[in-house]
């Protein structure tokens, strides 16, 4: 069997001219740093004492069979060791890195060669080491090649002049040494290795056990191929999803003008005045939607792949396969960015009721819906039309069964290949099958049965009650979607206190979902601490009264609508703490049969 990974020792200066010639790609230099300063001081202490510092993971690239039958040597990547080397070269070099703001700023590290017991050898940069001429502010001089060591040590003697020239020599050789500093570096060859396996070495040699995540290994195999343009295919990937969050970093982006060049960022200009946050995506959540709304695959490891260019019937490596890969993938990257996309399958998903993002329970859900939007709205077997309620549909029925929450990728990939062979509105129909009687009469119910206020079922809940326009309990014309975006309260029917007070002390069981409700403010004062008998009882003697303490409603038919909407069975008004359990069992079945027929109604 072919190897599989070296393991080698190289100085710190040599893996630096690695970098610097291009030999190993780190592409996280092109995206933010988030290290603090600390961490980069923490980190030239260790260099300087000799410290062990971690294997640095680096990936060879595939051969690629090229078009004119030649081949080409696969390029290595770094995929583990990107924050201590690019804190090496902002440190040691002067590298200017991106920060978290995707601001670019060097971190310059102070070194105090005369450092007492209980001093610190090295700091970060500040206004007082500035002032103070014991400490060398920035030791990133020091590993320039233009460095003059003489006159350097002759300055700094001249306004330190109780330091001889010798000793601040020997401090300085000592600073120099980091550069001789060994570092392991474990090289994994590609078409030896599966991404699982590589995940698993990964996982393994990482001594705090983080999981090497696929779409960061895909995002530097696209940042490291220039050739096909994967350098600002992957700053649009990034730049989309930081202005997703913050629409005013618009003017920094504008500055990089290499970028501003690309047909990605006309496509990125209308984010600086977006500020929903409905879907907010990361870079993964991109990269995955690209990738799937191109090809009927749902798994990274084969993105990993195909942009290594491997053909999956042969098993060999070419050229024109990555090339296609880089194409697609760019398209998809294209058609997820462009304003009428995204703005429009947003709506179908606020539309859906889903109008503030505390409704969302899995942004992968979220990515698969996107994905299915783009894919239909390319497919001439479907009525445009009805693209919207597909797309509603599918993203409800995914978050009620949790389709996409254990082994995700497996059930979208099976999703897409399903789609592929059999057409997207027999597969559809396929699977509503599934949610037949059973599911809604008694596994929904079933999952009603929680305490989570996070729970998926409980947010399609309310997501129905915002799409049919339900009014809040006891108020005419208070919207309950109002209440979930102005921050109403959630409200115990039963009150918890009076709950509690009557022996009912398990906080997963007061706390049950088929006992909340949102509230108005004035409404849930009103209420207080009184059992349902009571002040259920007030709000139908107020029609009598037209004295209104609790809500607006003033007729017993609008009093009975207004339960129904809310599924609370009318009997509450007689009910006491003793009728809990019977409560939570009738509201829950009416609160799936909501459900239902919402979904159906998409």
């Amino acid at each position: 069997m072919s190897e599989k990974y070296s393991v080698n020792q190289f100085t710190v200066e040599q893996i630096l001219n690695f970098i610097k010639s291009d030999e190993i790609a780190i592409p996280e230099i092109q995206r933010p740093f988030v290290w603090k300063g600390k961490q980069v001081r923490d980190l030239v202490d260790s260099l300087y004492k000799g410290y062990p510092t971690g294997y640095i993971i680096i990936s060879k690239s595939p051969d690629l069979k090229l078009k004119d039958g030649t081949t080409a040597v696969g390029k290595k990547i770094m995929i583990d060791g990107q924050q201590r080397v690019t804190a090496m070269m902002t440190a040691l070099s002067g590298l200017e890195v991106f920060n978290a703001d995707f601001e670019k700023k060097h971190i310059a590290i102070a070194y105090n060669p005369f450092a007492k017991n209980d001093e610190e050898c090295f700091a970060v940069q500040d206004n007082a080491i500035l002032k103070d001429k014991k400490w060398i502010p920035d030791i990133s001089v020091i590993f320039q090649t233009t460095f003059d060591s003489f006159s350097f040590v002759q300055d700094f003697c001249e306004v330190n002049p109780e330091i001889t020239p010798k000793e601040f020599n020997q401090q300085i050789q000592k600073l120099f040494d980091i550069k001789n500093r060994k570092l392991g570096v474990i090289e994994l060859f590609d078409k030896e290795l599966s991404i699982d396996e590589v995940t698993e070495i990964f996982i393994r040699i990482n001594s705090q056990g983080t999981k090497l995540n696929q779409a960061d290994f895909a995002m530097s195999r696209i940042a490291a191929n220039e050739s096909y343009g994967g350098n600002m295919l992957r700053k649009a990937i990034d730049y989309f999803s930081h202005l997703a969050v913050d629409p005013k970093w618009y003017q920094e982006m504008t500055k990089d003008e290499a970028f501003s060049e690309t047909d990605y960022a006309p496509k990125l200009k209308w984010l600086k005045d977006d500020n929903d946050d409905i879907y907010n995506p990361d870079y993964s959540d991109m990269l995955r939607v690209a990738f799937m709304s191109q090809y009927p695959r749902g798994k990274m490891k084969d993105l990993v792949s195909l942009l290594q260019g491997r053909d999956f019937e042969t098993k060999d490596f070419k050229e024109s396969i990555a090339e296609e890969t880089f194409k697609k993938l760019s398209a998809g990257v294209l058609d997820y960015m462009n304003e009428y996309n995204f703005k429009q399958f947003v709506l179908a998903i606020k539309d859906a009721g889903f109008i503030s993002k505390k409704l969302i329970t899995s942004d992968i859900t979220l990515d698969f819906a996107y994905t299915l939007y783009l894919r239909l709205l390319k497919d001439n077997t479907i009525d445009k039309t009805k693209v919207k309620s597909y797309v509603q549909r599918w993203y409800v029925m995914s978050t009620l069964t949790g389709r996409y929450i254990s082994s995700p990728e497996s059930a979208m990939d099976l999703d897409l290949r399903r789609i592929k062979e059999k057409s997207f509105l027999p597969w559809l129909d396929e699977v509503e099958k599934t949610l037949g009687d059973t599911f809604w009469n008694v596994e929904l119910v079933q999952n009603l049965e929680t305490s989570s206020v996070n729970s998926p079922y409980l947010c399609v809940f309310w997501a129905a009650a915002c799409r049919d326009g339900s009014d809040s309990l006891f108020n005419e014309g208070s919207k309950f979607a109002n209440l979930i975006t102005t921050m109403g309260d959630v409200h115990h029917i039963f009150p918890k206190q009076y709950l509690i007070d009557n022996g009912v002390k398990d906080k997963a069981k007061y706390n049950q979902v088929a006992n909340f409700t949102y509230l108005d403010t004035p409404t849930n004062i009103a209420i207080g601490k009184d059992e349902p008998s009571k002040y259920f009882t007030k709000v139908w003697e107020q029609v009598k009264t037209s004295d209104f303490f609790i809500g607006n409603l003033k007729t017993e038919d609008a009093i009975e609508k207004n339960l129904s909407a809310n599924c609370i069975p009318l009997e509450i008004k007689n009910w006491i703490y003793t009728n809990y359990e019977d409560f939570l069992s009738q509201r829950r079945i009416l609160m799936a049969n909501k459900i239902k027929n919402y979904y159906y109604s998409l």
